[in-house]
């Protein structure tokens, strides 16, 4: 697997200032840790859901069928 080093990360991040411009670049680094931060907390929550349902896969199956059932109230309403 490659390694990035220092003098790598410094170019592309000089080449990244230049493209998109001094003013832009710290609003691009913001969006770009908020993606990152949507995709890791998505990924916790597929992770702790995967846990739970190995843990108690029966509590699992208990709670779909009581949704489903409030699903079914809300129709009939």
């Amino acid at each position: 697997m490659p390694q990035i080093g220092w003098f790598e990360l410094l170019l592309i991040i000089g080449l990244a200032v230049v493209i998109i411009g001094p003013k832009d670049f710290p609003i691009v680094l913001k969006k770009i840790g908020s993606w990152f931060g949507s995709i890791k907390r998505y990924i916790n929550t597929v992770q702790s859901e995967v846990s739970n349902f190995e843990e108690n896969p029966l509590d699992y199956e208990d709670k779909e069928n009581k949704d489903k059932k409030d699903l079914k109230k809300d129709e009939s309403k």
